[in-house]
Formats: structure tokens, sequence, C-alpha cells
């Protein structure tokens, strides 16, 4: 069954970690009449925690995506995870869904991850609620989570929930929008009965919410609420669907979850209020980089975006298409604007989890599944036929902590790089790449729990030991001043030998001008023909300096007179005497060391503020502005990169796992004293090691 695009809801459920979503995910699919029985995460069971991996550690690691039928509408639900070394899932189900539920415990109120979810919504614009989990805990006071939330977000949700009772008192909840109260039960789902009477008076007070938020739906609602102080029913439900669609407002609901309690009504306000699919915008890019926005809309030729990519045992290759524009149908012809080729789709799937339901078509504002296909990868666009514009793509953080690994057993490397190629391809927040320079095949993830997992499934799946230290660190060299040098190349060994003889002048250029190259030369001391062998020599002198053997940066190098000869000059005899004349004039120019500086954001409860802060000056950091809000503090420092190659470890145990932050590369700066001597130290050794090898 395919549906039509305003029938189709989009709903990602986000939070941090153990706030309740995979229970959240897992009731509504129950209520929904998707699954018999809701399982519980101890049980292994869940409908969306399916992997080896999740079930083993009892979290959620990859997004997971399920549906609710009922009426000819249809709900899609995200799953994501709640730590940030998995945030690129909970990101791409951004791209997915036009409305967030943000999961709250009660007992906890706002956390890190919480307000870097908030902060990566505000910058989409996002609609989004919040959703209290937990209310029967006895330390459960709603009002006090509510002041959280006005705190931390400068925000005053609006309650379409009224919880009836706190901890072991706690009943039920008040569906204040319907006027209908669903009490909880022992067993099976929660009860629809009469609202007490002690609770008339709060709910007054929150239909008066409801009424003003709907007025912000359009200026002629407006104008009629403060015309007749009020509104009608079909004015509000109207008016708070469009003030939601255009996030003017944030809802807030509330519930206990292992009890069914806030679940149907949840369900009734997504179908009913919740945006749909086809109030969701997205943008396109043309091949001069300008961006147009475009809406949602079934009527246009298909455009639709790669959102994901999994490898199945038994399904193989799997591609989540969010389709944007027009219609896509399986068996059909597509156009991959990336690989610049059409391609044959075969099967198409919506899923239940980990179970695929072949279906025969998406509608705009869909998301599905493309099996098995040759060319599609993440953040590819599809179209119906060549484009020239493709869809923005998914806005991933940069990898945060990075290990060097190499296979125990040398006939593993292949097999091993085969492996780590794939995990690039199911998670763009995962790299992999060899270091040249340093020779290290290097993997980066968005934390040590992140990496770990991904080299427990290459020993357990692929019965591979990998043996894992920390990177390298990519120095650099450049000169502090002016110096000249003149080298001669000259050999002759029968026949033609080689000749070619340069004086060049070289001066420090600023930090990150990286390289400059003039030719002064004048009256042909050096032919022109033989210019391009002194450039490449130069480049090549560059490529290892003369103190720890690292590139050169930011010099200008200037050739100011030569000599060559007619018979015995070439441009390798240049070549060479270039590299020699670089080099030469490189060890008068007083060359120092340069360390990568990384920009540092770090996000902490105030609570370990004096530590992280210690830390970083230990590390040398050098801290550039502190902010502090509802608790949270966020501190921003340029650190050298070195001092950060265990951070996200050092992090977790200052701040007993609840810290995080985000480090992005940000410039050189040069090095001396103690810290150069135990780089070119280091480097020496790796020569001598290197040589043996």
């Amino acid at each position: 069954m395919s549906y039509a695009t305003e029938s189709i809801r989009n709903v990602s459920i986000i939070g941090h970690g153990g706030t309740g979503k995979t229970t959240l995910f897992e009731r509504l699919l129950a209520a929904g009449g998707v699954i018999q029985k809701a399982e519980t995460i101890d049980s292994g069971k869940t409908t969306s925690d399916f992997t080896p991996e999740e079930i083993e550690r009892k979290i959620s690691i990859h997004a997971s995506m399920a549906h609710i039928d009922k009426d000819g509408k249809k709900i899609n639900l995200f799953d994501t995870p709640g730590s940030s070394d998995f945030v690129g899932d909970v990101i791409l189900t951004y791209r997915a869904a036009e409305f967030a539920l943000i999961t709250i415990d009660v007992r906890s109120g706002v956390q890190i991850e919480t307000i870097k979810l908030w902060r990566a919504l505000e910058s989409r614009n996002k609609p989004r609620a919040f959703y209290i989990t937990r209310m029967q805990d006895e330390r459960a006071d709603f009002n006090k989570t509510l002041a959280d939330i006005k705190e931390k977000f400068k925000i005053d949700p609006v309650p379409f929930f009224i919880p009836m009772g706190k901890g072991a008192e706690f009943k039920g909840v008040i569906d204040a929008l319907n006027e209908k109260a669903y009490f909880l039960q022992n067993d099976g789902l929660e009860k629809e009965g009469p609202i007490p009477a002690e609770f008339q008076d709060e709910l007054a007070a929150v239909k008066e919410r409801l009424v003003e938020a709907a007025a912000e739906g359009d200026d002629a609602l407006m104008e009629s609420y403060i015309e007749q102080g009020t509104l009608n029913k079909e004015e509000i439900h109207s008016g708070l669907i469009k003030a939601l669609a255009e996030n003017k407002y944030v809802p807030l609901f509330c519930g206990e979850l292992l009890k069914n309690s806030g679940v149907t009504p949840l369900i009734n306000f997504i179908f009913d209020i919740a945006p749909a699919a086809s109030t969701g915008k997205d943008i396109f890019v043309d091949a001069d980089k300008n961006e147009t926005p475009v809406t949602i809309d079934s009527a246009k030729p298909l455009a639709g975006l790669i959102i994901k990519t999994t490898y199945d045992q038994f399904s193989g290759k799997l591609s989540w298409v969010k389709v944007i524009q027009g219609k896509l149908s399986a068996d059909s012809d597509i156009f991959n604007v990336k690989e610049n080729k059409k391609e044959k789709i075969g099967k198409l799937y919506t899923c239940q989890g980990k179970k695929l339901e072949e279906i025969k078509e998406l509608n705009a504002g869909d998301v599905g599944i493309i099996a098995k296909s040759a060319s599609l990868k993440t953040n590819d666009t599809i179209t119906a036929g060549e484009a020239a514009y493709k869809f923005f793509r998914l806005r991933l953080p940069e990898p945060v902590h990075s290990v060097a690994v190499t296979a125990a057993q040398k006939k593993d490397e292949d097999k091993m790089g085969e492996f780590l190629l794939k995990a690039t391809e199911e998670d763009k927040t995962f790299r992999y790449n060899f270091n040249a320079e340093t020779k290290e095949t290097v993997i980066s993830g968005m934390g040590e729990l992140h990496v770990n997992i991904i080299l427990d499934k290459i020993k357990q799946n692929q019965k591979i030991d990998v043996e894992t230290r920390m990177p390298k660190v990519d120095y650099r060299e450049t000169i502090t001043k002016k110096a000249s040098a003149e080298y001669t190349h000259k050999k002759q060994s029968g026949g033609h030998g080689q000749y070619g003889k340069v004086l060049l002048e070289i001066a420090p250029l600023p930090r990150g001008e990286k390289y400059q190259f003039i030719n002064a030369i004048f009256g042909g001391a050096i032919p022109k023909n033989y210019i391009p062998g002194v450039e490449k020599g130069i480049v090549e002198g560059m490529a290892h300096g003369t103190m720890a053997s690292y590139p050169v940066v930011d010099v200008e190098v200037k050739v100011v007179d030569g000599k060559y000869h007619p018979v015995d000059s070439n441009e390798l005899s240049f070549k060479i005497a270039a590299r020699g004349a670089f080099r030469e004039a490189m060890k008068q120019a007083n060359p120092t060391l340069l360390e990568p500086i990384m920009t540092l954001t770090v996000f902490v409860e105030e609570k370990y503020l004096g530590d992280v802060m210690s830390d970083l000056s230990v590390k040398r950091g050098k801290i550039l502005g502190q902010d502090s809000e509802g608790g949270i503090a966020e501190i921003r420092a340029e650190v050298p990169q070195v001092e950060l190659l265990r951070y996200s470890i050092d992090l977790r145990s200052i701040t007993s796992g609840t810290g995080s932050f985000n480090v992005a590369f940000s410039h050189y700066a040069p090095i001396s004293g103690r810290i150069a001597d135990d780089v070119i130290k280091a480097a020496e050794a790796f020569k001598v090691a290197d040589t043996d090898d």
C-alpha cells in the first residue's frame, strides 16, 4: 500500500542515553497493533535493537525504523541511539523526519546529549516535542522537570498531557486537547475514563495555553483570538497543526511507559496534529554550489536522497531512501546523480525493525529501502532522469577518536581493509584511511565505544585479530628567517653527464600559506625548459624537512641564479640541484617544528568544570571561552592534537562518563624545547625501525 504525502508522519525519537527511547518506540508499536507484545531492553527482543552488539550491550547503536498504519495514514517511527558515539544515526533521522520527539527521564532532567540534540534541531528549525518518562518513579516531579526544560532551553513548552499524580500516586495522564483521561493499567493498554474533578482547574489553564499556541498558526487566527478572547474547536485544531509545522511552539507529553501510560493519546496526537510529510523541506545544490529550497511534493518528478546504507547477511545491501519529490516504484529505472549513471532498481521495501516488507511504491515524504543496488551510497541523490543538482549532504560531525590498526597476521590485512571500507559505507561518522606520511592505517570514530564496537565485529565476524595503538601525529617543519644557498649537481660517467647549478633564496610565509614558487631567473642562466625540473626538486625537498623529516610548509622559494651545460644539463640534473639547494638553505633558515592545534568544544556538568579546565591546562590548552547555563558548561579551547589522542577516554574518566566533546583542526603552531626534542627523537626512532623492517 502506498500513502499520500499529506497522510505520512515521520517521527524521530531522540534523547540522552537511558531516557526510554526504545521503550517508547516499542510501546507505540504495540499500541498501534504492529506487535503483539512490547518487549523490554533486558529481554533482547525489542523491534529496534536487534543486532548482536545492541542485544549484548543493551543500548541502541543503530537507527531503526518501523511504522504504524491507521485509516489510510502512516507513521514512520525512528528509534535512535542516545550515546554521542553514535550520533551519526541520529542526524540521518533528522533528514528523514519532519518531527522529533525528545525523551527526558524525569529523574535526571535535561542532560548533556539532550542539549546537543536540541542545538542540532535548532540549526534545522525542526519541529519537536518533549516526552517526560518514568512518571511513576518515586523521585518523579513533573513540575521540577518542566522548570529544568524552561531554564535550559529558554522556552515554555505547551502541555498536551496533564499527569494525574506523581511517583507511586501517578495513575495516568489527561489528554488536555481532547479532554480525555487515560488511566494506567498493570497489564494491557491504558484505559480511557472521565477526568477526575480535582484536575478541572488545571485542565482549564492548560486549555488556555493550547488556544494561545493555536493562535500562532496564522494572522487570521491571531486576529480572531485577540478580538474574541478565544478560538472555536476547529480553529484550535487547525491552528495547532499550522503552528507546530512552523516550529512556533513545543508540545510537552509525559507517561509511565512500562505501564503503557501516555502512549495511546500520543499516537492520536501524532496522527492528528504532528507535521505531515508534505510540510517538509529540503535543499537542492547545483554544480556552482547554489542552494535552492524545495518542498516535499508528490506532483514533481522523482527526486530522493539515500540517507543510510546497511548490509544484511540475508538481504545484502540495503539503501534507505527518503523520497522528497515524485514517486519511487519497484522495478524501475532511476538516475544516480553522483555517479552520473542510470540504474534499474529491483525490489522496494518498508520495514518493522529488521523485518522487511515488500512494497510496490513510495510517494514523496515516505521512507523505504532499496535492495541490492549496485551503485547507491549514503548521500547519493536519485532522480527520474539526468539532473544538474544534488540534495544537500547530511550534516554529520567529525570523528573525535582515532587509533592506528594492523592485522596481527599480515595475510589478513586485505580482508581487514575490505571490512573497514564497508563499515565506512554503513556509518558516515566512521573513517578509515592509510596515512602515507606515517605509514599507518588509521580508523576514526565518534568515541572509544564507537571504534571498539567496529573492532569487535572484525574479530567476531571476520575472525581477524587486530592490534591497535595511538596514531602518530602529522607534524610539520617550517623556517623562521630568510636564507640562501646554492647547490651544484655534477656527474660524469662516460658519454653525456649530468650538470645543473641552482641558487635560491627562501623566506617564511604567514602560517597556512603553504608554499610559493618564484622564478627570478634573468638572462637565461637556467633555460626555461629546465625551470619545471627546478620546481619539482624544491617540492621533493619540502616533502622531508631537515629536523625530523616532516613535510615543510609556509615557505617562499625564489630561484635567483644558476648555471647549465649545453650538453650535460637536463631536467633531472636541475631537479637534483634544486632539491639539494633547498635543503642547504633550510638548514640556515632557523627551522622549527609545527604541531597541529585543534579547536575543542567540551560539554560537561558544572560540577566537573574545574577538573576539566585543570586537565586542559596540563594538556597545554588555551581556553577561548566558556558558557554555563542550567548546570551545563560549554568550554571552548585550542589544544595540541597530540594531547587529545586519548581525550575521549580521559574525559569519560573525569566526568564519570557524562561529558562529551567536538573537535576540529584549527591550525599549526611552533613547538620548541623538550617537546620538540621528544618529537625529533621519536621520528629518528621511527626511521630506524622502518629501515629495519
